[in-house]
Formats: structure tokens, C-alpha cells, sequence
């Protein structure tokens, strides 16, 4: 099973928005729409399509926030995989694939996240990945998480 990214345009935005997490999910992550109109909103958003070949898989955001810290922030915003392909290993494969992605394109050794306590499944993922609480939270009160790529 090869992983891709690829970026979200009219020949996938339909695949995109038919994305969907579980139930149990849903307030975790803000709807594919949704992501992608804040996207087109603000455009240091870096919305990408996962596939499992030629199957939709998932979406991720990632971006530059440029008035954060000394030199800006990097920032893996969004993160899920559809319900259907969920429990097969590709959270794992994809997350890492993005980690990389990230770290290649913005040179940053540092990657931030933020999480919303009772979501324990992703924290297990993220803290397995070398993802540490810092402390601190974000605007939304979600608790903040980050990663050193140099170690």
C-alpha cells in the first residue's frame, strides 16, 4: 500500500469534501469544508489530499505562522483519515509521511500541534511520534504539542 500526497484542486475538491471521521470523532476536527474554506481564507494554509493509490483517504493542513516566535511557527493543523480506512495502520504511515512533507518544505525543526485533551487515541499517536505537551495552549483552549525533527 503506497501513500501519496497531493494537492486539493476542482479534480479532487468533490473526493475532499466527501471525507468524513466517526461519530465519536466529529468534534475533533472541523469538517473537510470547512478546512478548505479556511484555506482559500487564508492562504499560508497548506491543505493537502492523503491516497492509498488512487483512493481518498484523508486530508491534512499544515502552514507558516509567520508572526509566532522569534522566526514564526509551523503549524500541523488539521489531521484525519475517513472512518472507513481508519484502524489499518494508515493514521501512523500518513501522519509520518506528513511530518516529513513539512519539515522538507519549511526547514523548521520544530513542528506545533494542538489537541484537545480527551481526544486520547491521537495523543497516544502523536506522544509514540515524539510529539511532547509544552505547556501551552492555543487560541481555541486546546493543549499544545511539539516536536524537535533535529533529534
Amino acid at each position: 500500500m503506497k501513500l501519496t500526497l497531493r494537492k486539493i484542486d476542482k479534480e479532487n475538491y468533490d473526493e475532499v469534501i466527501g471525507l468524513s471521521v466517526s461519530n465519536n470523532q466529529i468534534g475533533f476536527i472541523e469538517s473537510t469544508k470547512a478546512c478548505l474554506e479556511e484555506a482559500r481564507e487564508f492562504n499560508f494554509w497548506r491543505p493537502i489530499a492523503i491516497y492509498e493509490e488512487e483512493n481518498i483517504i484523508g486530508l491534512a493542513m499544515y502552514g507558516l505562522f509567520e508572526d509566532e516566535g522569534i522566526d514564526g511557527r509551523v503549524w500541523f493543523d488539521r489531521f484525519m483519515i475517513d472512518e472507513k480506512y481508519q484502524g489499518k495502520g494508515y493514521g501512523k504511515r500518513s501522519f509520518n509521511l506528513i511530518l516529513e512533507k513539512i519539515h522538507s518544505e519549511y526547514d523548521y525543526d520544530e513542528i506545533f500541534l494542538s489537541i484537545y485533551d480527551n481526544n486520547t487515541n491521537a495523543i497516544k499517536m502523536y506522544e509514540d511520534r515524539g510529539f511532547r505537551f509544552n505547556g501551552e495552549l492555543d487560541i481555541n483552549g486546546e493543549k499544545v504539542m511539539v516536536i524537535n525533527m533535529k533529534k
